[in-house]
């Protein structure tokens, strides 16, 4: 059997008790699971959420806070015992954690995230586990993942996972709430995320979490986008993770619709880069770009918005005003205007098609 490598996303909900307080047992159940996977010889990383639950009672609230501050403080207090947890258990299997906690910034610099990548490809080839989440007690809104779902599915996109596991409380993906329709559908095997897919999914989220189903339906689109397989469903002690890499579990598997992943670069360009500027396409630009597979040139170019500098990512529309498509600039804003103004006979590169990645 091959090696393969996962990145599985734990959910509040899969780790606390009634009270809302983090379970030991629930735990020590996932690292059971854990060691079973590491002893065949995979690649495991692990996205955690948890810390909130296991600090609010340290912190003298009687239930989970509801406000930022509280929250980021109960954060700070209980990421140090949601690891202290994972350590004792991992331990007795001879395994070591690693406690990774990550913002968007770290995504949106190029340099920061390639050593995001170095440092997960250096801990997986020392055979640790990353134990990743998001840095709730200082992060800022505009540079939140939202939900720990997204932040596996960038994950498993920048680590070329095979698989990205999303544990939650309900066991798959339903044309209904399964929880208010009993009569609800459980999808098997989705090839397509599209428009009435996300209609059927609930966007509410638990008491204990933050993301619903529609947040991991977006979490899975992007995974699936990056080549991943998703897998959405609850944690079974008798569904062991190699069963369920093996495409034999119970809840609903997601596969991309190409065998081909998204190379890093285009995965930092597509899904974490700030765009500097825009640049409108004419017809025949946008289609030569979009299915000839050429690099973009001046002559297609219609506007140019914003001040952006070689290497920068920018946006590139149709003339319906879509976005097709962001790429690096091989111009700068400048120079481009000029080029455009000039009417210069000789053919300017504007995107290279290696920098290039649709996004219709």
């Amino acid at each position: 059997m091959s090696k393969k490598r996962i990145v599985i996303k734990i959910g509040s909900s899969s780790l606390t008790s009634i009270d809302g307080t983090l379970s030991p047992l629930k735990l020590a159940k996932f690292c059971h699971a854990f060691a079973e996977f590491k002893k065949a010889g995979h690649d495991l990383i692990v996205v955690s959420s948890g810390s909130v639950a296991a600090g609010f009672k340290e912190m003298g609230y009687p239930s989970r806070p509801v406000t930022v501050r509280a929250k980021q403080a109960a954060a700070a207090v209980g990421q140090t015992l949601l690891m202290q947890q994972y350590r004792f258990q991992l331990t007795q299997y001879g395994l070591i954690p690693a406690q990774v906690l990550l913002t968007r910034h770290d995504f949106r610099d190029a340099e920061h995230y390639k050593n995001v990548s170095s440092s997960l490809s250096e801990l997986l080839k020392r055979g640790i586990i990353p134990i990743i989440n998001e840095n709730d007690s200082t992060a800022v809104e505009e540079l939140t993942f939202g939900d720990n779902d997204m932040l596996s599915a960038l994950i498993s996109g920048v680590m070329h996972a095979d698989m990205l596991l999303l544990m939650t409380d309900i066991d798959g993906l339903y044309n209904k709430n399964p929880l208010l329709y009993p009569e609800a559908k459980k999808y098997k095997k989705i090839t397509n995320i599209d428009e009435e897919l996300f209609s059927q999914t609930d966007g509410t989220t638990t008491a204990v979490g933050t993301g619903g189903m529609r947040a991991k339906l977006k979490a899975a689109q992007a995974a699936q986008e990056m080549g991943a397989s998703v897998y959405i469903s609850t944690f079974r002690e008798s569904e062991s993770i190699l069963k369920i890499t093996e495409f034999s579990g119970e809840g609903t598997y997601i596969v991309p619709d190409t065998s081909r992943q998204m190379k890093t670069k285009k995965q930092w360009i597509a899904f974490h880069a700030s765009s500097k500027g825009s640049i409108v396409l004419d017809k025949g630009a946008s289609n030569a770009i979009l299915n000839e597979g050429s690099s973009l040139l001046h002559v297609g170019v219609t506007d140019v918005s914003g001040e952006f500098s070689t290497g920068d990512v920018i946006d590139a529309y149709d003339e319906q005003g879509s976005l097709i498509g962001k790429g690096q600039a091989h111009l700068t804003a400048e120079k481009l205007r000029s080029v455009l103004k000039n009417e210069s006979t000789a053919s300017s590169i504007v995107i290279h098609r290696d920098q290039w990645v649709p996004m219709k």
